[in-house]
């Protein structure tokens, strides 16, 4: 049980802590990457992607955030994918706009994916960039995203995920901007040391001609086109400078909903890319894949219970057996129960709307790894589709109310 417990906890602190810190070492050890100064401008052709399936609420920001983009107008074009849309997003967008964008529409809802790989028979520019209908993208996204692939061993561009919090929102959003804020840093040494290990869906770039036809059912499409591409000896670049704000989930029900999909289709990653855990043929990438994703979204969570249960069975041996190191099981137990009492306090806490800033941490750590087991029995159970499942976002009510 020592031996269970000291390797649970080793794995726990690597996936979290150990890993960044080995990855920021070893980028002091061999030195920034050099990249030569561009001498002349770099505006190849582009296609902003944005599949919208029942947003019609969102679109007016949209498309007026797309066509404001600083990125010359005769090399981007602007394609809407609104399969299966029944709240009026095809009329509007042809209505409004006409020629200025694309529509690609159609009766049947086959989910996001199947609307992708729709989307790219129509692509004819080399660069082809997928964003979210309800995200908001900075002036220079495109044109930041872009400048990565004057790179040629640069297949795809991740750009950054932001989440737009207020003091009145909930722990759940907190916690979502508190992660991805460490998320973006690791991106950054990730990239740095070879290759991102999966772009945020928000807003990535592919070379045109790299992308494959992803299976339908896929979940985590973002990740799957990433690494495919990675495991083609491409880098994914990182764009921090090209980022979409997006408003946190609107309720902790909300949000748990999205991360027990997103742990499924990490499982489903897993099965579907296990040829990179070789690392005598991926190497670094491997390496990458392993520490950054493998760990987080497979062991870091089944590792959790187990510390725990070894804590209980040493401290309750020791107990027994006058042994004089029970003091030490027994305070290291007292700690895991007061660790998760503040998050199972947090979270009711914020199922009743209170907020308590001092239970970020616990709840939204506890909150992630309780979902990811959650997205284990739902992957084992099959019950999982391809077609879009909406999540409220904070603030969508309120616009939808009044579009």
């Amino acid at each position: 049980m020592e031996i269970i417990l000291a390797i649970g906890v080793a794995l726990v602190l690597y996936t979290y802590l150990g890993y960044g810190l080995l990855v920021w070492i070893l980028l002091k050890l061999r030195g920034r990457r050099k990249e030569s100064a561009p001498q002349t401008a770099f505006t190849p052709d582009v296609t902003l992607i944005v599949p919208a399936y029942n947003e019609r609420a969102f679109l007016p920001a949209k498309v007026a955030n797309s066509l404001a983009q600083d990125y010359p107008a005769e090399h981007i074009h602007f394609l809407f994918v609104t399969e299966g849309s029944n709240d009026g997003s095809d009329e509007y967008l042809r209505a409004e706009f006409g020629d200025r964008v694309g529509v690609l529409g159609g009766p049947d809802r086959l989910g996001k994916v199947a609307a992708m790989n729709k989307a790219m028979l129509r692509v004819k520019t080399p660069i082809a960039i997928f964003t979210d209908a309800n995200t908001h993208l900075n002036p220079q996204a495109v044109r930041n995203l872009v400048e990565h692939f004057r790179d040629p061993q640069v297949g795809a561009v991740a750009g950054e995920k932001r989440i737009m919090t207020e003091d009145s929102e909930s722990a759940a959003g907190s916690g979502e901007g508190l992660y991805w804020k460490y998320e973006s840093q690791l991106k950054r040494w990730d990239a740095e040391l070879q290759t991102i290990v999966g772009a945020a869906g928000e807003l990535f770039a592919v070379r045109t001609e790299l992308y494959e036809p992803v299976e339908t059912d896929t979940i985590l499409d973002d990740f799957i086109i990433s690494l495919r591409i990675a495991g083609r000896g491409y880098r994914v670049a990182y764009a921090p400078d090209a980022y979409a704000m997006e408003r946190p989930s609107f309720s902790i029900l909300d949000e748990q909903k999205r991360k027990i999909r997103i742990a499924a289709g990490g499982f489903q990653s897993i099965v579907r890319l296990r040829h990179l855990l070789n690392p005598f043929r991926y190497g670094v990438l491997t390496f990458e894949y392993v520490s950054h994703r493998v760990m987080r979204w497979a062991v870091a969570p089944l590792c959790l219970p187990l510390i725990f249960l070894a804590n209980v069975w040493l401290a309750a041996g020791a107990l027994t057996s006058a042994d004089s190191s029970g003091l030490g099981w027994t305070v290291l137990l007292a700690l895991q129960c007061l660790f998760y009492g503040a998050a199972w306090v947090g979270y009711g806490l914020e199922k009743k709307q209170l907020r308590w800033k001092l239970l970020f941490v616990p709840f939204y750590f506890t909150f992630m790894n309780v979902c990811a087991l959650a997205g284990l029995v739902r992957y084992l159970r099959g019950n999982q589709s391809g077609t879009w499942e909406k999540v409220r976002r904070a603030g969508e009510v309120e616009l939808k109310a009044h579009s």
